[in-house]
């Protein structure tokens, strides 16, 4: 092999590892899958939410009348949030807050309304109750006292309750304290017209957060302001914030209003326990 041969040789030798490490170098292209753009992101959106809903919708099919029934209610009062994860939910075949409750009829019956928080303890209260009461929840996150008001008879429905155990407090930070009080007045009221023990759970504490204009002292004002008229209604308090503060470190997800899987466990049990003492 002569010496022009292996120049040419090593030259495509270099030529050779030059194109492989452009092409090692060239960015993956994008799979099928994902969006290149915010249209595309939308449209494949859109594509997965209509296969959620008809698959939902297949399943809502096969139930009973009155099991269809409160998924009619679901679908116009948990709202653009909480309905589509209610309807993976139940499309996974998942047990949630908002199961369909059906009575044993020799027990009571109990209604709990309240926020996110409400919702995180719901299950925690039903196994705690199991075999003692039927635990039901309103059709939603009942937000502030304002929409209390505007939404109280769709929530109490025409049922009748042995029990209501209710809580406004976390969407009530800025409201101002005579709006509130007097909104409640109102509220236990009418829970009181259902011939129910009406049970007021405080608030739990939130952390202060100063850009969200957010403090913990707005919830110590709003549960005195709550238990005054408690007291004036002769309504039993189940106090969740006095329960639970000495173990915020552990049972509450830091900076947030909200708790983990232990401390929806530790409220759970406290709200049954202040219903099993509600029904004696």
């Amino acid at each position: 092999m002569n010496s022009l041969t292996l120049k040419c040789l090593g030259l495509l030798l270099l030529l050779a590892i030059a194109a492989r490490g452009a092409d090692v170098a060239k960015p993956p292209a994008p799979t099928k899958s994902e969006p290149t753009n915010a249209s595309e992101a939308a449209a494949q959106k859109a594509v997965a939410d209509k296969l959620r809903d008809d698959k939902y919708a297949a399943w809502v099919a096969t139930l009973p009348p009155d099991e269809q029934a409160w998924e009619k209610v679901l679908q116009q009062n948990l709202g653009s949030f909480y309905l589509p994860i209610h309807k993976n939910e139940k499309i996974a075949g998942r047990s949630n807050a908002w199961d369909f409750v059906k009575d044993d009829p020799k027990l009571p019956r109990v209604l709990l309304i309240g926020d996110s928080v409400s919702r995180g303890y719901t299950q925690s209260v039903r196994k705690a109750l199991a075999g003692k009461a039927n635990v039901h929840r309103a059709p939603e996150n009942c937000g502030p006292t304002a929409n209390g008001l505007k939404k109280i008879d769709i929530w109490l429905a025409d049922g009748k309750w042995d029990v209501i155990h209710f809580n406004f407090g976390i969407h009530e930070r800025a409201t101002p304290i005579p709006d509130y009080t007097q909104r409640l007045e109102q509220l236990v009221e009418r829970m009181k017209k259902t011939g129910a023990k009406v049970v007021w759970a405080s608030t739990t504490p939130i952390p202060d957060d100063l850009p969200k204009k957010q403090t913990a002292a707005s919830i110590v004002e709003r549960n005195q302001a709550a238990a005054d008229v408690m007291k004036k209604h002769g309504v039993a308090i189940d106090d969740l914030f006095t329960d639970i503060t000495p173990q915020l470190d552990k049972l509450q997800n830091p900076k947030d209003v909200h708790f983990n899987a232990l401390g929806y466990e530790f409220l759970g049990s406290r709200v049954a326990a202040a219903i099993e003492a509600a029904l004696k």
